[in-house]
């Protein structure tokens, strides 16, 4: 079978399934509104990167970019068209080959998770150690972890269907693996990522017919663990206060900083923005713009009709990842429906977390908006997973052709 592009949304499954059956010819190849829309948010996010990184060369931290003040536009732009190409590869990956390979991914993650932590191998910024170098970037294996927690929830579901009514078969394993997982992400420390993968593999097993009771329980349990966890900190602790008074004298020039400042830029830019490239609390007022508060910069520029155009682009992104899971579990394909449905959770609770610390909605939290936030990680393993998700609507085509992968 000659390779060829996925991308367009076939309508409900029994619908499309009939319609592709009676007139195969008329159903397009590729999802169109997909493609087009994850371009978007990923030239739009380079846009803005630009935008918020333009003056850092000025600031005493990166004074070692002087005069290169197109460097994290540059890198930026280099880490799409990486994972541009990377996707194309990606894409050919059968999906039967991802759920062969999944519990051997998992654990090649976490050995890096582990590696992270060697002194003399990870690296250490801002007093948190995350990232391994490489020669012209450095890699953040919980980026890596996200998807990878993806397939192997999937993968697990699948093989325990049989067992997900019971606690110590369908999800004491899993937990464990989790456990694991949250030892290593918490040492580095990076709970942020930590949550958001939690919510990866306990949203996969609910969408797998998991018990509703006991995940009522493990998710109150799971609750009290992350307020533990919390309360235990100090840091953490001090964090969670501040959000709740930001503007407490104090506060706004200490842990609630980066939170007024972005909670100022969104007053700044009111309907309509001031301008794109008029930001002021990108001018070393509002710390990390280009990265975790990127959106507070969109917010202060483009005003509230460009944060509500970003927001709908995520909402159609997310809804669009459930509509080819639901076709995929629709035609049998279960393991790459739960696939398809875990990059949705993914996308949607990382993009939930990054605008809810952006409003000051949620405690401050370090994870970038996927997609659109600067780095190398980020970007690529995002694009890796909507890679697999277009591959996911791919196959749901070929078989309702009639057709095998």
């Amino acid at each position: 079978m000659a390779f060829q592009f996925p991308f367009k949304f076939a309508g409900s499954s029994a619908d499309a399934a009939i319609a592709a059956r009676s007139q195969p010819s008329k159903m397009m190849e590729y999802d169109q509104p997909l493609v087009w829309v994850v371009l978007l948010l990923m030239l739009g996010g380079l846009v803005m990167v630009y935008s918020a990184s333009i003056a850092l060369p000025d600031a005493p931290k990166f004074a070692y970019l002087a005069n290169k003040s197109s460097y994290f536009l540059v890198r930026q732009a280099m880490f799409i068209i990486v994972s541009i190409v990377l996707c194309s590869i990606v894409f050919r990956i059968p999906i039967a080959t991802w759920q062969r390979f999944a519990p051997l991914l998992f654990v090649a993650t976490l050995v890096l998770l582990a590696l992270v932590l060697v002194p003399g191998i990870g690296v250490s910024v801002n007093g948190a150690r995350r990232w391994l170098p490489l020669k012209i970037a450095q890699l953040q294996p919980s980026e890596i972890m996200k998807i990878v927690a993806v397939l192997y929830a999937a993968d697990f579901t699948v093989r325990k269907q049989q067992y997900m009514h019971k606690l110590t078969k369908g999800f004491m394993p899993m937990a464990a693996a989790m456990a694991i997982v949250g030892m290593l992400l918490l040492l580095e420390p990076d709970l942020g990522a930590f949550g958001v993968i939690v919510c990866i593999a306990m949203g996969i097993l609910f969408l797998g017919g998991f018990n509703m009771i006991w995940f009522g329980g493990i998710g109150a349990v799971l609750v009290i663990v992350f307020t533990t966890i919390i309360a235990l900190s100090p840091f953490r602790r001090a964090r969670m206060f501040a959000y709740l008074d930001p503007w407490q004298a104090g506060n706004s020039l200490d842990k609630a900083y980066q939170l007024t400042h972005s909670l100022i830029a969104f007053g700044r830019g009111e309907f309509f923005g001031v301008g794109l490239g008029a930001s002021v609390e990108k001018l070393h007022y509002l710390p990390e713009a280009h990265t975790d508060f990127l959106m507070a910069v969109i917010g202060e520029e483009l005003g509230l009709a460009g944060v509500l155009v970003v927001i709908a682009m995520f909402y159609w992104l997310v809804k669009r990842a459930f509509d080819i899971g639901r076709q995929a579990i629709a035609l049998d394909q279960t393991f790459a429906g739960l696939t398809a449905k875990g990059i949705g959770i993914w996308i949607g609770v990382q993009t939930f977390i990054n605008m809810g610390v952006n409003l000051g909605l949620l405690p401050t939290k370090g994870l970038t908006l996927p997609l659109m936030s600067y780095g190398g990680s980020g970007v690529l393993f995002n694009c890796v997973g909507l890679a697999i998700l277009l591959r996911v609507d791919y196959e749901n085509r070929v078989h309702m052709r009639g057709g095998r992968v």
